[in-house]
């Protein structure tokens, strides 16, 4: 047999909104002579599915009717201590009491009395004695009326639980669904990050590998052309000690040339094409270091190695610009992290720096504010300045990259790590370097990844690192590994200007 359609769409058993309680027909008489209970008592006793309470005190008829809880309230309209009027005021004036049909009993048949009666609240009025059936049918008909009303409020109840339940599971569930969105949107984010790093350690490799090559021969082979100029020099100073007096035409040539001083200047031009050779080869060698992406695996290195790396392939962007560079470093020891990764926060910070600063410094007033900024950097300088602080606090290893830019609105600093999320115009970034570099501090170094920010006076990022890692906590992935790395630490030109690009997009 097949499914009926659409048994899938809801898997909870709907509770039916109308209430499954009975009540009974309960009776409270309210009269200050026992007779008159009797014998209502006696006119009601062959109803099996009534109860039958009697009050002789209508000073207690309230609490009474309280405790008893009636469907319909016989209630004599004239009785000595509290008239029953005011005793019918009381009872609609108390909000257990409000809604109960009560039925005025009295002897007197005035119209007058009537109305007061109605006035009051009353719900019907019986003239005493009526007859049994006519009473019988009066209760059965004001308690199946009061029955119905309280029926209707438990379902309102009901019902009011039913919305609320629901309005707590659209919640939960919103909540679940922006969960499950916001963890796809971290995916993605880690994605990108993965296959940016990925290029780019690729791009930096290969660059580094086919300069290194040439640069190899070029090395090789100065050593020996200093050597033979040496040797050509010395052959030809024989030469002028064996033939002191040369020929007129060697004399004009000599002098041509100016012989004299390509002897002194030759050696200093090999020196200088060795020194040259050798910067290239160390800026291959950072090169090389900068793309040892490690793909999460935990080394032991230098931080300050790593944020020199950052700065040669950012180098030309800072010269280009004519940004001062301050390094204010402390005596940092060596900590377990993943260097790839940290060089990737770095490249992002120092780079939306240089973007701050190449939309124009706003300098300061002279008593701007530098509280928690590196007292190297003076806000109040015009020269575009971006100062690099490292110190140790508490078994904590802290950076703090300031730039004396133009600040960012308050509006947004709590912004700043969302994914997708970017103050660059349209094409110019993805919005994706401070949400990444927020994961790489927080979730996979343990650390805090701060912003401060003056408008009009600079932006300060703090990074604070654990000087060892937990590896029970969630991020670290796999043993920690250690490893030296030999980065070089000078501070020099990068063979491209395009590699930034790829970094800090």
């Amino acid at each position: 047999m097949k499914e009926p359609v659409g048994k899938h769409l809801y898997s909870e058993e709907i509770t039916p909104w109308f209430s499954k309680k009975n009540y009974p027909i309960t009776i409270l008489l309210i009269d200050d002579r026992p007779v008159v209970g009797e014998v209502l008592r006696r006119k009601l006793s062959s109803e099996k599915d009534m109860e039958f309470f009697y009050c002789s005190n209508p000073v207690r008829g309230i609490h009474k009717a309280i405790e008893c809880s009636p469907t319909v309230i016989l209630l004599d309209l004239v009785m000595p201590e509290i008239d029953g009027l005011m005793l019918l005021r009381f009872l609609r004036a108390n909000p257990k009491t409000r809604e109960i049909p009560v039925l005025v009993l009295s002897t007197e048949e005035e119209a007058s009395l009537k109305g007061e009666a109605f006035a009051a609240g009353a719900s019907d009025y019986l003239i005493k004695f009526p007859d049994p059936i006519e009473l019988i049918a009066r209760i059965r008909y004001h308690s199946k009326a009061y029955i119905n009303f309280l029926k209707q409020q438990e379902a309102y109840r009901e019902l009011q639980l039913m919305h609320e339940t629901l309005e707590q599971r659209v919640e939960e569930r919103t909540k679940e669904l922006r969960q499950t969105v916001e963890n796809l949107q971290n995916t993605q984010t880690q994605l990108i990050h993965a296959e940016k790093m990925s290029a780019l350690g690729q791009l930096v490799a290969g660059i580094a590998h086919e300069i290194n090559n040439p640069l190899q021969f070029i090395s090789g082979n100065i050593t020996h052309a200093r050597q033979y100029t040496q040797h050509l020099l010395a052959l030809v100073e024989l030469y002028q000690r064996s033939n002191p007096d040369p020929s007129p035409e060697v004399k004009g040539f000599t002098q041509e040339i100016d012989w004299e001083f390509t002897c002194e200047d030759l050696p200093n031009l090999m020196s200088s094409l060795q020194v040259g050779v050798d910067r290239i080869l160390e800026i291959s060698n950072d090169m090389r270091n900068f793309s040892r992406m490690d793909q999460g695996r935990s080394i032991q290195v230098d931080i300050h190695q790593g944020i020199d790396s950052s700065l040669v392939i950012l180098q030309h962007r800072l010269k280009s610009n004519k940004i001062k560079v301050i390094k204010d470093y402390g005596n940092l020891p060596e900590i377990e992290c993943c260097i790839g990764q940290l060089n990737q926060v770095f490249i992002n910070l120092i780079g939306n720096a240089i973007d701050a600063l190449e939309m124009g410094n706003t300098p300061a007033s002279e008593s701007g504010d530098t509280v928690g900024r590196s007292p190297e950097v003076s806000l109040t300088s015009r020269v575009p300045t971006i100062c690099i602080h490292t110190e140790v606090q508490n078994d904590s290893l802290v950076i703090q990259i300031t730039d004396n830019g133009q600040g960012i609105p308050q509006e947004i600093q709590d912004r700043l790590f969302e994914p997708f999320f970017t103050t660059k115009p349209m094409g110019k970034g993805t919005g994706l370097g401070l949400s990444i570099s927020y994961q790489i501090i927080v979730e996979k170094h343990q650390g805090v990844f701060t912003c401060n920010s003056t408008l009009g006076q600079g932006t300060e990022f703090k990074i604070v690192l654990p000087l060892h890692l937990d590896a029970t906590v969630d991020g670290g992935e796999g043993e920690l590994e250690s490893a030296k790395i030999p980065l070089q630490r000078e501070n020099r030109d990068p063979p491209t200007s395009g590699l930034e690009q790829w970094a800090t997009a």
